[in-house]
């Protein structure tokens, strides 16, 4: 470890930052997990929070009862507010750098309201990309809720096509998941998970209930439950190399996803 260490260092000092060499030698440099015993959930905006009482307070009845067993970070999505607000900016040619600051404005709104519902349970909202209290919150209470929109802005990586942020709620949940070394990603959403085709218009849409990334692009089914750049960081991730969508409006899911049970679909790295 130490010689690995030291080459490390004498690298970084003498090489470019793009070196094979150095970049190997980084790889080999052992993972520390800041948060190992943590899971983080994605509350989906338009598939559950849009939805009102009927679909959150239930939820909210899950997470309070669920973080007496369970370290939780709960991000929330955007949702339909943020689309209608990316269709007026599109409409303008904005950048995507700026919608993206839109975006996580209705985040950031969600994510207020989530923490005022928890808030009678000591679960606070935390503000900023650091999250820098967090290990304070869970420590206490167990739980934090955050906004899932990464906090990119003006800074936003533009998409291939068009001017909608490619990185968006989901993809910042899973960064979260990834950067602090916790042991699960759950994905909140409305449907029990994959499907081959889309289950509110298609009839013959088949479930699936495990698939790797590669065969979801294979399959042409990269675009179709999670956002498509998790896909690509879910393949290069060290410490989450599998994740789980699961139907939220189902009572109970929630409850036996945390316990590591298989409700959804789980998507995996390899």
């Amino acid at each position: 470890m130490t010689s690995t260490t030291a080459e490390l260092e004498a690298l970084l000092m003498q090489r470019s930052l793009t070196d094979t060499q150095l970049l190997a030698a980084a790889e080999a440099a052992a993972d520390f997990r800041i948060l190992p015993n943590a899971t983080v959930l994605k509350i989906g905006g338009q598939s559950v929070i849009d939805r009102g009482r009927a679909a959150v307070y239930p939820l909210v009845d899950e997470i309070v009862a669920a973080r007496k067993e369970h370290k939780l970070l709960i991000g929330t999505g955007a949702g339909t507010r943020a689309r209608h607000l990316y269709s007026i900016a599109a409409g303008l040619n904005l950048p995507a750098g700026l919608l993206s600051q839109l975006g996580g404005s209705v985040a950031d709104q969600n994510a207020a309201m989530l923490g005022q519902l928890l808030a009678k349970h000591g679960i606070s909202a935390v503000d900023g990309a650091g999250l820098s209290s967090v290990p304070l919150f869970l420590a206490e209470v167990n739980a934090v809720v955050f906004s899932g929109m990464p906090p990119y802005k003006l800074w936003m990586r533009p998409a291939a096509e068009g001017v909608i942020p490619p990185y968006r709620t989901d993809a910042g949940c899973f960064l979260v998941a990834e950067q602090f070394g916790c042991k699960a990603m759950i994905y909140v959403k409305d449907e029990n998970g994959l499907y081959t085709g889309n289950p509110k218009t298609s009839s013959n849409a088949t479930f699936i209930p495990k698939i790797s990334v590669d065969e979801m692009k294979a399959k042409g089914l990269q675009d179709s439950i999670l956002e498509f750049p998790v896909l690509d960081l879910l393949k290069k991730a060290r410490h989450v190399r599998e994740v789980q969508v699961i139907n939220g409006l189902v009572p109970s899911n929630l409850t036996r996803a945390l316990a590591g049970e298989h409700v959804g679909t789980i998507i995996t790295a390899s």
